[in-house]
C-alpha cells in the first residue's frame, strides 16, 4: 500500500513520524487506516507493507529525508515515479500482484508507466478516498483520486470490481453509487469482437503533441506501434486537435498554489527538514501569498469552461469517425520520457491535463527504450524552452495512457 493509505503514515515528512498525520495525542496514532484499507481487509486482502512516497507527495520522483531516493528497478539511473514512486517500484520487481496509488498529477499513472506496469486513474467520486492522507486538503477544484497499480489489465479490473463490492458509497460520502456495470463491459467486449464490421469497431484520437513539448522518439515509436496495432484490428485512428492543454494545465497549476504552500511549510517546520529540490520547484522555501474567494471562485469558472469546451471537441469528433458516435477514447503520451532521470523530470503537461478534465485514464505498457533505434531527429525543432529541455533528457520504458471521458 502507498504509505498515505496506512497506519503509521508519515507521507513523507520527517515531522510526522510517530503522530497522526502531525498531530500528537489524536489517540489515532498508529491506529486509525482510511476507508479503503478496511474494504480490502473485509475482501481478504493481505497487507505486508507500505511503500516510500515524495514528502508532500507533490512530485513524480519518489525522494525523502527519511529513506532518500527511490530508484527504478530495472535500471538504477533512473526514477521509479512519484508519487506512487515506491508501489510502482516493489510491484515491478514482483514484491506484490497489486497495489494502490493516489493521483492529482499523474502520481498512479507516472510510476506505472515508469515501472512497466498498468493503472488506472479513475475519475473523482468513483473509489473511497475518505480517510487518505493528502496535501492541500479542501483544496476541492481539482481532487485527488485513488486508484490501483498491477502487472495486467485484469489485475486492475480484479481490484476495481472487488472494491466496488464492497459499497463504498456507505461509507465515503463522496463515492457515487456505481456498481460495476457488466452490461456496459459486455458491449465494449461485442464491439470489438465486431471490429471487421464496420459498424462495430471503435475509433480513438491520437494526440501525437500537446503543442508545448514534443514526446522523446521512444515515447512517439510507442504512440506509433498502438496506433498501427488498432488500425490492424480493424479500428479506426483519427488526429486528436483539442483545445490548448497549456491553457488547460495553467488552470490547474493555479489550483495547487491557493494556500500560498502553507500546507506543505508547516509540514516541513515541524521537523526543520531540508525540501527536496524537486519539491522546491513547486512551493519554494517558505510561503507565498495565499488566493482569495474571488481568485478560487473564478478558476473555478475557469476549470467549469474548459472542461465544456474539451466535451465539446470530444462530440464533435462524431462527424470523424464513421461509427456515428464521438471517438471512444484517445490516446497519448503520460509523459515526453520514458522514465525520467533525477531533478529532470520538469513537464508534468501530459498528466496533470487529465487531473484538470477528471477523465479516466488507463497506462498500457508498450515497449522498452532503444538507444539504436530512437534517435533524435536531426531537423528536430523544439516547440519551446521547455521543449529543448526534454530533448536532451532519456529514459527506459515507456507506455501510453488511453483517457476516456
Amino acid at each position: 500500500m502507498k504509505e498515505s493509505q496506512v497506519a503509521k503514515q508519515s507521507q513523507g515528512y520527517v515531522g510526522w513520524i510517530g503522530t497522526f498525520q502531525g498531530k500528537k495525542g489524536t489517540g489515532l496514532e498508529k491506529r486509525y487506516e482510511s476507508e479503503m484499507v478496511r474494504e480490502l481487509r473485509a475482501l481478504g486482502a493481505v497487507l505486508y507493507c507500505k511503500t516510500s512516497v515524495p514528502h508532500t507527495l507533490m512530485s513524480g520522483e519518489t525522494v525523502n529525508n527519511i529513506i532518500g531516493y527511490t530508484w527504478n528497478p530495472k535500471n538504477r539511473h533512473l526514477s521509479s515515479g512519484g508519487s506512487s514512486g515506491g508501489e510502482g517500484a516493489l510491484i515491478s520487481l514482483k514484491g506484490s500482484p497489486l497495489g494502490f496509488g493516489t493521483d492529482i498529477g499523474g502520481s498512479i499513472r507516472i510510476p506505472a508507466a515508469f515501472n512497466g506496469l498498468y493503472g488506472i486513474r479513475p475519475s473523482a467520486g468513483r473509489m473511497p478516498y475518505e480517510g487518505i492522507a493528502n496535501s492541500m486538503d479542501g483544496q476541492n477544484t481539482v481532487v485527488s483520486v485513488v486508484g490501483p497499480l498491477a502487472h495486467s489489465a485484469g489485475g486492475l479490473r480484479l481490484a476495481m470490481k472487488s472494491l466496488l463490492s464492497q459499497q463504498p458509497w456507505l461509507h465515503d460520502p463522496l463515492v457515487l453509487e456505481i456498481p460495476w456495470r457488466d452490461e456496459q463491459e459486455k458491449q465494449i467486449f461485442d464491439l470489438i469482437k465486431s471490429a471487421q464490421d464496420r459498424k462495430g469497431r471503435l475509433c480513438f484520437g491520437l494526440l501525437k503533441d500537446d503543442g508545448v513539448v514534443t514526446p522523446q522518439p521512444p515515447v512517439q515509436r510507442a504512440l506509433n506501434i498502438v496506433a498501427a496495432a488498432l488500425e490492424k484490428m480493424g479500428h479506426k485512428v483519427i488526429e486528436w486537435a483539442p483545445p490548448s492543454h497549456k491553457r488547460g494545465n495553467n488552470i490547474l497549476f493555479t489550483t495547487w498554489a491557493y494556500d500560498g504552500g502553507v500546507d506543505v511549510h508547516e509540514a516541513f517546520a515541524l521537523s526543520g527538514e531540508d525540501i527536496s529540490p524537486q519539491v522546491q520547484r513547486a512551493f519554494g522555501t517558505k510561503p507565498r501569498e495565499q488566493a482569495n474567494a474571488s481568485k478560487i471562485a473564478a478558476t473555478n469558472v475557469l476549470k467549469r469552461e474548459y472542461q465544456k469546451e474539451y466535451m465539446e471537441y470530444w462530440n464533435s469528433t462524431t462527424e470523424l469517425t464513421g461509427t456515428g458516435r464521438p471517438v471512444d477514447a484517445f490516446i497519448a503520451a503520460l509523459a515526453p520520457y520514458p522514465a525520467a532521470r533525477p531533478e529532470l523530470y520538469t513537464y508534468y503537461g501530459y498528466s496533470t491535463i487529465i487531473n484538470l478534465l477528471d477523465y479516466t485514464s488507463c497506462i498500457v505498457p508498450i515497449t522498452t527504450a532503444d538507444k539504436t533505434t530512437d534517435l533524435l531527429r536531426k531537423d528536430f525543432q523544439p516547440l519551446s524552452d521547455e521543449d529543448k529541455k526534454v530533448a536532451e533528457s532519456c529514459g527506459f520504458f515507456y507506455s501510453v495512457a488511453i483517457i476516456s471521458g
